[in-house]
């Protein structure tokens, strides 16, 4: 029998642990960017995420001798499901101890939730959609984490590649890019001929824009078109688009979001690029995940004093048919002469696919590093 106990968190109390149990395994660790408390149960709870609209999701704590030492989310998202033709439950919020037996049955628990559900596979770590993070990391563990991505110990992949049935369903890579102190001459070039050529211009918003001009909600919009052929991608919902323009928009700094129009289509939205001051290391000043007493102010310098060397790039997005126009150069030509002015020394590119040749393309004359790997993983039940 195992000495393992699995146990269906049930009540908020449950919650909480499950969500301080991640606080626990990583306390003092240097390269873990932990959430924040509230982001994670707005996220977990299933009456404040907009994505249980669509998607259904328990949560597993493990038990050994008395005391927590893992934790795992099962979650099936039918939206993405049914445009991909799966059915699949997906693992995320997978946290263990260095214990098989531990990472063992908190697989087979989410194996048994999918099964139960008529799913065919599992496969993860995914979140409930393309916002939260995803991928195991497999490479780059003695690399800062960001706030959209997952830090994990090495021994994760170890145990998860070690079950019986596991293959790799995708592979994720990263990339540090230093900001040069010019723009470089092929961005410049490229920026300021498809501004004459094609009639595109930049457009930096204002609040007003953003919550009353609707251009919050074409941000969005915009991300659903431009994602819509990556992996596991499920369409942002209305009442999504609504809770990530409240929630991400109030404090963000509108000179590191950059918006491209096109002039000759009344102004059409055809490309955009969202960054910001790293939280990372304000993150890691938050204790266990909280603002208060001390953490909001280390929050707040990171993102309106740039007290950070450091930035993320955390979405990009051209339409298809303005990409090879070479509509990203506009982007860049933008945003690095704000990158110079705040003194970022380098930005972090978050996941992207490995077979994405595309965007990492884009990059060159960045000078790239490739610092991070990613791996989502799949077994049929």
């Amino acid at each position: 029998m195992s000495a393992v106990q699995i146990k269906k968190v049930e009540t908020r109390y449950d919650l909480k642990k499950f969500i301080e149990f991640h606080y626990d395994l990583y306390e003092g660790n240097a390269y873990d960017v932990p959430n924040l408390y509230s982001d994670e149960l707005n996220t977990l709870r299933k009456d404040r995420n907009a994505a249980f609209d669509f998607c259904e999701a328990e949560y597993f704590l493990a038990y050994k001798e008395g005391r927590i030492v893992g934790r795992v989310a099962a979650i099936i998202n039918h939206k993405a499901n049914d445009k991909w033709g799966r059915k699949s439950v997906r693992f995320g919020w997978i946290d263990f101890v260095d214990d098989t037996e531990v990472s063992a049955a908190l697989i087979k628990a989410v194996e048994d939730y999918g099964r139960e559900k008529g799913m065919e596979e599992i496969v993860g770590p995914l979140g409930f959609t393309d916002m939260d993070p995803e991928g195991m990391l497999t490479e780059g563990f003695d690399q800062l984490g960001t706030m959209a991505t997952i830090y994990n110990y090495e021994y994760y992949p170890r145990h998860i590649e070690a079950m019986d049935g596991f293959t790799t369903d995708n592979k994720y890579v990263e990339y540090k890019l230093y900001v040069p102190k010019t723009v470089p001459e092929k961005y410049a070039k490229v920026a300021d001929m498809i501004q004459r050529r094609y009639n595109l211009h930049i457009r930096k918003l204002t609040k007003k824009d953003v919550f009353e001009g609707g251009y919050g909600n074409q941000i969005f919009q915009l991300i659903n078109e431009t994602y819509k052929d990556l992996y596991g991608f499920s369409e942002l919902s209305d009442r999504q688009i609504e809770q990530y323009v409240n929630m991400y928009f109030p404090l963000a700094d509108l000179s590191l979001i950059t918006v491209i129009e096109d002039r000759g289509a009344n102004n059409k939205m055809v490309g955009m690029g969202i960054s910001i001051p790293s939280l990372s290391r304000a993150l890691q000043k938050c204790r266990r995940g909280r603002l208060l007493p001390f953490g909001w102010w280390h929050v707040l310098r990171a993102i309106k004093q740039h007290k950070t060397k450091y930035v993320d790039l955390l979405l990009l997005g051209v339409r298809p048919e303005y990409r090879a126009k070479g509509a990203n150069a506009l982007l860049f030509a933008d945003l690095i002469p704000r990158y110079q002015a705040y003194g970022f020394e380098w930005g972090e590119t978050q996941v992207e696919m490995e077979t994405n040749e595309s965007v990492q393309n884009q990059w060159g004359p960045l000078n790239p590093i490739l610092h991070k790997r990613r791996k989502c993983y799949k077994k049929n039940l």
